[in-house]
């Protein structure tokens, strides 16, 4: 006759005694599911963010003076002059900011802030 164990709430007698043995499909399972999970996270995450990336990259390179811009911060000027590193923006009549090219978060259509 089994007695009861307090355990056997936890763990089912079946896997307890199963926990012994080999697993039924050898080694190769473990090694095919790391490179399907590496796989998946490849092209949900790593892969849309190197897209993103680029495109940011190609708008801050046809940047020009004159072109509306809005910051990551939220504020929206005219780009007054551009540099390596740093862009001018004008946000109000002869009030300018330098901001880093990276804080560019969008190239405006022509004519959204007179419109404003």
């Amino acid at each position: 006759m089994n007695s009861f164990n307090l355990l056997d709430l936890l763990i089912s007698p079946a896997h307890a005694q199963a926990a012994g043995q080999a697993p039924a499909g050898g080694g190769l399972s473990f090694l095919v599911m790391p490179i399907v999970l590496i796989a998946v996270m490849y092209f949900l995450m790593i892969r849309p963010q190197m897209k993103r990336s680029k495109e940011h990259r190609a708008m801050l390179d046809k940047l020009g003076n004159g072109d509306e811009v809005i910051t990551n911060g939220g504020i929206a000027g005219v780009v007054r002059e551009i540099g390596d590193s740093f862009i001018t923006i004008e946000i109000a009549d002869n009030v300018r900011v330098r901001v880093q090219k990276a804080a560019i978060g969008n190239v405006l259509p022509k004519g959204t802030l007179k419109s404003a």
